[in-house]
């Protein structure tokens, strides 16, 4: 385990009032804890900034299945850009619509590439990526 360092934080009353009735709805009683995990995310959207950063993360997608070629669309885009890619989830979801989870690893920079021609395509309905790094 990894050692664990001190430091002081000073906050306004009321903001420290806010962040305790937080952790209680949250059911999260441990300041330290939530604090890291806030530290933990604040990083990872920096490292979705940065070109070299290594991310991992999913990317969700929703699609009309109807659509013309959106497989083959789909497809090619999760080949050339598969060195990325660790594996994908196809849902059908009903009769013409299908959610696809896609499971990603690599610079950020190419992640963003992904994400950047997923949400071109006409068949795209949605994108949502969720990216962290570990730290």
């Amino acid at each position: 385990m990894e050692k664990l360092m001190r430091f002081g934080v000073a906050v306004p009353e009321k903001l420290l009032e806010r962040f305790d009735e937080f952790l209680g709805r949250q059911k999260n009683t441990n300041r330290s804890e939530a604090i890291r995990q806030l530290i933990r995310e604040a990083v990872a959207r920096e490292s979705w900034d940065l070109e070299d950063e290594e991310v991992y993360g999913t990317i969700t997608i929703t699609y009309d299945h109807h659509s013309h070629d959106a497989n083959s669309e789909l497809t090619s885009i999760q080949h050339d850009l598969g060195h990325v890619i660790i594996c994908s989830t196809h849902i059908h979801v009903d009769h013409d619509h299908c959610l696809e989870v896609i499971v990603t690893r690599g610079k950020a920079r190419i992640i963003r590439e992904l994400v950047k021609e997923l949400s071109v395509l006409r068949c795209i309905e949605s994108v949502s990526p969720v990216i962290t790094t570990i730290i």
